[in-house]
């Protein structure tokens, strides 16, 4: 019952994927996903780069950099908007309990946690608000963004420069496993996040002192 709105979607997708302008919509959701937007832009890239696979790691490069520029916008929400603009952010993404847990990672493990947290299907808009909050060293924070999202992005851009016609046969035959697929690690890593601070009472990184001082 799902695929054929599923497949009509797709390729909706892909022709508005070769649109002229379709760099620029990939840019402004790279950019606000970072800070405030709950839909990630992989898709759309991964679609951008299906249509276009030669033009691969320059949209590669623009979802690296943009969403790199929208961490930055992340960062000064936690930084000077916390109790207004990113209490309401936090609320409204659902991710108000795991804002302390992200709060305390940060402090003990900083670079690495926005490292991972660009690189996986963490919400990384937590990550960035959270790291404006901790006062987290903004040269630091700028790197590890780029290496996080450079990981990522340029991975499905490579990928797809190299075998972009490959990818798009096996997609177009198997479109809904590849959907349940990025659905599951997205649900995954929500998760991962929500566990974060499972050893609280074992006196591990995330101890339910250190999560109280974060708040």
């Amino acid at each position: 019952m799902l695929m054929k709105p599923l497949r009509g979607l797709y390729d909706w997708t892909m022709d508005k994927a070769a649109h002229p302008h379709a760099v620029w919509w990939l840019a402004f959701f790279c950019f606000v996903e970072s800070s405030f937007f709950p839909i990630p832009p992989h898709p759309l890239l991964g679609l951008m780069c299906l249509a276009e696979p030669k033009k691969a790691v320059k949209f590669a490069t623009i979802a690296t950099l943009s969403s790199v520029a929208g961490a930055l916008l992340g960062y000064a929400i936690g930084w000077g908007l916390y109790d207004t603009v990113g209490v309401w952010l936090i609320s409204t993404l659902g991710l108000t309990d795991a804002f302390p847990v992200a709060a305390c990672h940060l402090k003990e493990y900083d670079f690495e946690a926005i490292l991972i947290a660009g690189a996986t299907p963490v919400p990384f808009k937590l990550l960035t608000i959270t790291a404006g909050f901790v006062g987290m060293n903004l040269a630091t924070f700028v790197l590890s963004s780029l290496f996080a999202r450079a990981l990522i992005f340029m991975t499905v851009g490579i990928l797809f420069r190299v075998f972009g016609a490959p990818i798009k046969r096996v997609i177009d035959k198997y479109l809904g496993t590849v959907t349940t697929v990025f659905v599951v690690l997205v649900v995954g890593g929500v998760l991962i996040l929500t566990q974060l601070g499972g050893n609280d009472e074992e006196g591990g990184p995330c101890s339910a002192a250190q999560l109280e001082q974060a708040q």
